[in-house]
C-alpha cells in the first residue's frame, strides 16, 4: 500500500491476483474479497479470483513461471508471491513470499526512471 501511494502517480501499477490454491487463504469470491482489502484502504488494481498455479493457472501466471523459475520449481509456492515487471510487460523480478515490497523499492524507482528522472507514463490509463 505504501508503494502505491508513494510511486503510483509516476507510473507504479500494482496488481493483486487472488487465489484460493494456498492453504484456502482466500474463500470468498472476488467482490468479497475486494469488500474485504478495502477496509484496509487498499485501491491497487484487485483481478478477479483465479489459479496461479498447474493447467488452470491464469496464462499470465504460467508466463511469469516460465520467464523467472523459482527455487527448486517454478510454480507460485505461497500467497503473496511478487512479480516486478517493466512497461512493456517483460518480466524482470521474482520475490519472495517473505520478502517485504518496501525491499525492492530501489528496484521500482530504477524501472520508474525516477533515479535518472525520467518518468514512466501509467499504463493503464
Amino acid at each position: 500500500m505504501k508503494l502505491d501511494e508513494k510511486y503510483h502517480q509516476r507510473g507504479l501499477t500494482i496488481l493483486a491476483f487472488p487465489c484460493n490454491q494456498f492453504g484456502g487463504q482466500e474463500p470468498g469470491t472476488t467482490q468479497e474479497i475486494k469488500d474485504f482489502v478495502a477496509e484496509f484502504g487498499v485501491q491497487f488494481r484487485l483481478m478477479e479470483k483465479k489459479n496461479v498455479n498447474f493447467s488452470d493457472a491464469r496464462p499470465l501466471f504460467l508466463y511469469l513461471q516460465n520467464t523467472l523459475g523459482g527455487t527448486l520449481v517454478n510454480a507460485i509456492k505461497w500467497n503473496f508471491s511478487k512479480f516486478l515487471v517493466d512497461i512493456e510487460g517483460t518480466p524482470i523480478k521474482r520475490f519472495s513470499p517473505k520478502e517485504s515490497p518496501l525491499s525492492f523499492e530501489q528496484d521500482i524507482l530504477k524501472l520508474l526512471g525516477q533515479i535518472k528522472g525520467t518518468p514512466v507514463p501509467d499504463p493503464w490509463q
